[in-house]
C-alpha cells in the first residue's frame, strides 16, 4: 500500500516539474534530474537562476 502511494507521489511531482519546465521553455526531460539525490537540489538552483527561453520580451529577469 505504501509503495503505491510513493509511486503516485513521485509521478505527481514529476508531472508538476514537467509542466513548470514546459512553461519555462525548457525540455521536459530535465525533470528526471529530480530523481537523482543531490543533483535534484543543484538543478533546482540552476533552473531558478538560468535564462528561461519563454520569458516575455521587456520583462526584467532578476538574478
Amino acid at each position: 500500500m505504501e509503495a503505491a502511494l510513493i509511486i503516485v507521489f513521485v509521478a505527481f511531482v514529476l508531472w508538476l516539474g514537467a509542466k513548470i519546465l514546459d512553461k519555462a521553455g525548457l525540455h521536459k526531460a530535465w525533470v528526471f534530474c529530480l530523481l537523482i539525490p543531490v543533483v535534484n537540489i543543484i538543478m533546482v538552483w540552476v533552473f531558478a537562476f538560468s535564462h528561461w527561453p519563454n520569458l516575455k520580451p521587456g520583462v526584467k529577469q532578476d538574478l
